[in-house]
């Protein structure tokens, strides 16, 4: 009968299922990691960001600093992505706070970029090099003048390329240039990341 589930795939499914469980009682950062997995895996907004809720507020688990903040990262993303940008601003501002320790540059960028996406300035940026843009802005124009396409800007800020295209017609007329070709000269040198 193909209505029937097979036995072996439910006992095993089954059998799946209890590890996972009796897992996530032996250690608050396996119970955390498990609860952010099944967040990372929700479709909807709602669930994800109950389940990052409930990772996040597991007993212990702020023990495991680079974990939580890795979790932080991740449900400051979702949240962006779900248009909370404040609840977002915070989960990413107290991950970048960890992952700016030795030896994660790579999850301290990528919690930066998050942060930027946001509309959140950039802690310590000189303000008289950013001609007037918003953050955001400004990391768009620097990545077109270093010959990104607006797909690539887009696919690298998680943003659409039409959103991209919008706000590159608004730099171009915010500094008075026409083309991309202009937009290097226009910026002047890059900042210096340290």
């Amino acid at each position: 009968m193909a209505d029937e589930p097979d036995p072996v795939l439910v006992t095993r499914v089954g059998t799946g299922a209890l590890y996972l469980d009796r897992l996530g009682a032996v250690s608050s950062r396996h119970a955390m990691l498990l609860e952010a997995s099944a967040a990372l895996c929700a479709e909807e907004d709602r669930d994800a960001l109950r389940r990052f809720a409930l990772a996040l507020d597991t007993p212990g688990a702020d023990r495991w600093r680079f974990e939580h903040a890795w979790v932080r990262l991740a449900h400051g993303e979702r949240l962006r992505r779900a248009r909370a940008t404040v609840r977002a601003r915070a989960q990413l501002a107290a991950a970048l706070e960890v992952f700016e320790e030795p030896d994660a540059r790579p999850w301290a960028e990528r919690a930066r970029n998050e942060l930027r996406a946001t509309g959140a300035s950039r802690p310590g940026a000189d303000a008289s090099n950013t001609h007037g843009l918003s953050v955001q802005k400004l990391e768009i124009a620097r990545l077109a003048a270093s010959g990104l396409t607006n797909k690539q800007i887009a696919e690298r800020l998680f943003l659409s390329h039409r959103t991209v295209g919008a706000h590159r017609y608004q730099i171009y007329e915010r500094l008075g240039i026409t083309s991309r070709t202009m937009l290097r000269d226009a910026l002047g040198p890059a900042p210096e990341q340290g």
